[in-house]
């Protein structure tokens, strides 16, 4: 047997004011879209914005269903619209953040493994990484340089 390392680069901010511009604004964003999510069983609310190379950006929040399954998350809402609707753009970043009426949010939000999956598949599809920012509704952000740092052993085309 031989043990090997996945080393993960992250940046860590202590507050999203150190984030860049474009950052900062795409995380503005994503905070904005987590108001208007539908989350009436969980109470747990969350916002994605999504910066396509065209500058274009795209929110989405999460959406409920009282059979949890058939739910969606903020992340899977903005990336499959901003495809449907952007065929063929490139990603280039997403922000993600979340809330609730049961407590402050203070560390950043992490990405359930369906959506790093799905961003996993964008960054083949287009071949160019997309950043990851993500944080709660105050405290510290973290930013991954590319999706594929949040699944360093994904499931692609090229394992059909």
């Amino acid at each position: 047997m031989k043990n090997f390392e996945i080393k993960i680069p992250v940046e860590r901010y202590e507050e999203a004011s150190e984030l860049n511009t474009n950052d900062f604004l795409l995380l503005q964003q994503a905070r904005e879209a987590s108001l208007l999510a539908y989350s009436p069983y969980s109470g747990f609310s969350v916002g994605a914005a999504v910066r396509l190379k065209n500058g274009v950006i795209v929110q989405g929040n999460n959406q409920e269903n009282a059979a949890y399954p058939s739910g969606l998350c903020a992340e899977r809402v903005a990336l499959f619209f901003a495809s449907s609707r952007y065929p063929g753009i490139p990603f280039e970043a997403i922000a993600v953040t979340a809330r609730t009426k049961a407590r402050l949010i203070s560390e950043p939000i992490a990405l359930c493994g369906s959506c790093r999956q799905v961003l996993s598949e964008y960054e083949m599809l287009h071949g160019q990484p997309i950043r990851i920012i993500m944080c709660g509704e105050t405290g510290p952000v973290v930013v991954f340089e590319k999706a594929s740092d949040l699944l360093p052993m994904n499931f692609s085309a090229k394992d059909l």
